[in-house]
């Protein structure tokens, strides 16, 4: 018998081959939809040039980026979840599009900036991460922690695709005209796919059926507290983890500088943290579908901080690639963990809303983390204090996810395999 919407049910569909093709479209919007965030750092020397700004300013752009991408994180997922996927995305596309061609017309740097936090961070990217991330938990029951891995992968995927796009195009013609066409085809990408998402998910299906959006239950009352409180945990939960991820991530490349082994050593050795990132966030996934959303986020939250500490004594250019491939690994996890954590606890019909909320705070974590860990070196001149103020942080993440999981089941031991509560 054929998936199709009258023949299957929605119990049917989850973890179904529709649920597989839907998961590999995610996959590729999310690596066209994320591209903003990579190629302006490419174009950043040109920009600096062509503007005739210093190089603070000049990344104000990104800056902006960031901050939109994480608001719309939230606003979009809110959206998703009352006029449907497949609508939000087609804004998104909207917004990338406009906003790398905006981008490419801009005689200053107020323009450009502008384009890239308003038109592709605020309603662009950010449609194609924390909303497609809840949608991806909605479809997948028993291979969900795998499925939400593959999905957030998309982003680092872009990091590895966009860059080399971008700098092929400009030598073929310059920056402006690489933005428009590269902006414009992947909004066209993105169009097109949109239509394959006016299918809702089946759990939400489920829940509009049985009309148990808002039953009473686990999911009422997450982790023994109102879902408004616990959102607000999460957000806490999610801003110290990144605040203590961004340390290595932001100032790898000045660290190496530092230590004299030279910019492009950095380079390379973040684009090995983004590479093992990839792998450590396909393993955690699987690891989430034995022991649970929390138990799996307590235990990358307590590797994350074991790589952090390894960051101190070693400063050789092989132990720091150990290291720096390490945190890769242990870090990697973390993120997509959030997603679990809340379709595990949250009623269905709030997914989209709150995966966005903790999403944003991850982001705005990232952005505090690389500013603080630059403020800690001024007023230190040493890196050293910058990685124990990520300790520092990464060990309130720590200390709230085992509160969390003491909450729930009175043993807040990450490697219990113990078998976890479904839907």
């Amino acid at each position: 018998m054929s998936l199709t919407r009258a023949a299957v049910s929605p119990t049917e569909l989850i973890d179904s081959r529709v649920a597989a093709w839907r998961l590999l479209s995610i996959l590729c919007l999310m690596t066209l939809g994320s591209g903003g965030m990579y190629v302006v750092a490419v174009v950043l020397p040109q920009v600096q040039q062509e503007f005739g700004v210093g190089r603070g300013d000049a990344s104000l752009p990104y800056t902006l980026l960031m901050i939109g991408f994480g608001v719309g994180g939230m606003l979009m997922g809110r959206l998703a979840d009352r006029i449907g996927l497949q609508r939000v995305l087609l804004l998104g596309a909207l917004g990338v599009g406009s906003g790398f061609v905006l981008a490419s017309m801009s005689q200053g740097l107020v323009g450009f900036s502008l384009a890239h936090g308003v038109l592709l961070g605020l309603l662009g990217s950010s449609t194609t991460f924390a909303p497609l991330l809840a949608d991806t938990s909605l479809w997948w029951r028993k291979y969900r922690g795998v499925a939400v891995a593959v999905c957030a992968s998309g982003n680092y995927a872009a990091g590895t695709v966009w860059p080399q796009a971008m700098s092929w195009a400009m030598q073929q013609w310059g920056w402006r005209q690489a933005y428009v066409v590269l902006g414009l085809s992947a909004a066209l990408l993105m169009a097109l796919m949109a239509w394959q998402f006016r299918r809702p998910a089946p759990a939400q299906t489920q829940a509009a059926s049985t009309n148990q959006s808002n039953f009473l239950g686990p999911q009422a009352q997450p982790f023994g507290m109102s879902p408004a409180r616990a959102e607000k945990v999460l957000w806490l939960a999610g801003l110290s983890c990144c605040v203590a991820m961004a340390m290595p991530q932001v100032h790898i490349v000045a660290y190496c500088a530092d230590l004299g082994f030279g910019a492009a050593r950095g380079a390379d050795l973040l684009s090995l943290m983004l590479f093992t990132g990839i792998v450590s966030r396909l393993v955690f996934g699987m690891i989430c579908d034995r022991i649970g959303g929390l138990r799996t986020l307590l235990l990358a939250s307590a590797m994350q901080m074991t790589a952090l500490v390894l960051f101190l004594p070693f400063k050789g250019p092989v132990s720091l690639a150990v290291v720096a491939g390490l945190f890769g690994l242990f870090q990697g996890g973390i993120v997509p963990s959030y997603a679990i954590v809340v379709r595990e606890h949250f009623p269905t019909a709030q997914i989209g809303q709150r995966v966005g909320s903790v999403i944003m705070a991850t982001l705005f974590g990232m952005a505090l983390g690389g500013w603080m860990s630059g403020q800690v070196f001024d007023l230190t001149g040493s890196y050293q204090a910058a990685f124990l103020n990520g300790i520092a942080w990464n060990m309130l993440n720590f200390g709230i996810t085992a509160w969390l999981l003491w909450r729930v089941s009175g043993r807040p031991t990450p490697w219990r395999f113990a078998p976890k509560w479904r839907l």
